[in-house]
C-alpha cells in the first residue's frame, strides 16, 4: 500500500500532497477566493497549500543564470512604494523581486543574490532610462550591454500625451470639454485593443480637437523607430519625426525629445544585431505582471505576492515533482 507522505505540510496534516498540489494548481487559474469556495477551504489554507506549491516550482525551475536581464519595478502597494523586478529574457519569467524601493542599492541586492561569477556573465541589460538601476548594472555587470527597451519609452511618450490631454482639458471650456473628459484610456490604449464603442469615441475626439490629433498621430507614428535596422536609418526617422513637432506647441513632446536626445545611445543600441530581444516579450512580461498585481492588491503578505509574481510564469509541477516531499 501507498501512503502518502505529509509530515511536509506540518500546517496543515490533513491535507495530502496531491490534495497541495490541486489546490496549488488551480490557483495558477483561479483566485484565491474562488479555490476557497471550490474547495471548501479556508482562504489561509489555500494560501498555505498555493506556497508550497510555488516554491516546488521555483526549485523545479534551478537557480537563475541570465545572460540577458529585463529590470522592472512595480509600486506594490498604491502609491511611490516600489520593488525591483529582474527578468530573464531568454526564458521569458521574472527571477527576482526584491528591494525596498528603486534605488542603486536595490538592485545591487539582486547582484549579490546572482553572485559576482554569474553577473559577470549578463551580456545585455533591458531597462528603463532611471539612472540608479544603470549606475548598479555598471558596477555590478560590467559586461551587460545596455538597451533602453521601447515599452518603457512609449510609457514616457503616453505620459507627455496624456499631458496633452489635460492641458487641453484645462484650457477648454463648456461643450468643447465633452471629448475629453475621461478619455486618457481611450488615447492611450492601441488602437485595435479598444472596443467598437472605444473607436467612435477615439474619431470624435480627435475630430474635435486638433492639437490632440496631432498629438495621438506623432505618438502612433513614434513606434516606427524600433523598425530600422541600423543606427543611421533610425536617426534619420528621429529627425524626421522631430520635424514633425515644429510649431506644434507641444511642450511635452519637447521634453520628450530632450529626453530621447540624452539616451540615445542606449535606445538605437538596439538596432545592432549582437543587441536583439524580443521587445514583445519585454512589454509582455511588464503586462502579465501588473495583472497580477492588480488581482493581488488583497495580499498583505508581500512575500507571496513575490512569490506570486516568480511562479506566474513557470511550468506547471511534473507529476515526479508532485511526489517529492520537500
Amino acid at each position: 500500500m501507498y501512503v502518502e507522505r505529509f509530515d511536509w505540510l506540518a500546517k496543515n496534516p490533513r491535507y495530502t500532497q496531491r490534495f497541495a498540489m490541486h489546490v496549488g494548481a488551480l490557483c495558477h487559474e483561479m483566485t484565491n477566493k474562488a479555490v476557497a469556495e471550490l474547495e471548501r477551504l479556508h482562504d489561509s489554507t489555500v494560501k498555505d497549500l498555493d506556497t508550497i506549491y510555488m516554491q516546488k516550482q521555483v526549485a523545479q525551475a534551478g537557480p537563475p543564470a541570465p545572460r540577458a536581464i529585463g529590470v522592472d519595478e512595480i509600486a506594490i502597494r498604491k502609491g511611490h512604494d516600489y520593488r525591483v523586478v529582474v527578468s530573464d529574457l531568454e526564458r521569458g519569467r521574472p527571477i527576482w523581486v526584491g528591494g525596498r524601493g528603486r534605488s542603486e542599492a536595490d538592485l545591487d541586492v539582486f547582484f549579490a543574490a546572482l553572485g559576482a561569477k554569474k553577473s559577470a556573465a549578463i551580456e545585455l541589460a533591458a531597462m528603463d532610462m532611471w539612472r540608479p538601476f544603470r549606475n548598479s548594472l555598471t558596477r555590478n555587470a560590467p559586461n551587460a550591454r545596455v538597451v533602453f527597451d521601447k515599452f518603457h519609452i512609449m510609457r514616457h511618450l503616453g505620459d507627455a500625451l496624456d499631458e496633452v490631454r489635460r492641458s487641453e482639458y484645462r484650457r477648454l471650456a463648456g461643450k468643447d470639454r465633452v471629448f475629453i473628459k475621461g478619455q486618457r484610456y481611450t488615447l492611450l490604449s492601441r488602437r485595435e485593443n479598444l472596443s467598437h464603442d472605444g473607436r467612435a469615441s477615439l474619431r470624435k475626439l480627435l475630430k474635435a480637437n486638433k492639437r490632440l490629433n496631432t498629438a495621438y498621430l506623432l505618438k502612433e507614428s513614434f513606434g516606427q523607430l524600433w523598425s530600422y535596422q541600423t543606427p543611421g536609418w533610425a536617426r534619420a526617422f528621429f529627425e524626421r519625426w522631430k520635424e514633425s513637432l515644429k510649431w506644434q506647441r507641444l511642450t511635452p513632446y519637447e521634453k520628450f525629445v530632450a529626453m530621447i536626445e540624452r539616451h540615445w545611445d542606449g535606445i538605437v543600441s538596439y538596432c545592432h544585431p549582437e543587441n536583439k530581444v524580443s521587445l514583445g516579450l519585454v512589454e509582455g512580461l511588464n503586462n502579465k505582471i501588473r495583472v497580477l498585481q492588480r488581482r493581488a492588491y488583497g495580499y498583505r503578505d508581500e512575500e507571496y505576492l513575490k512569490l506570486k509574481i516568480v511562479a506566474a510564469f513557470l511550468h506547471p509541477l511534473t507529476r515526479s515533482a508532485e511526489k517529492d516531499p520537500l
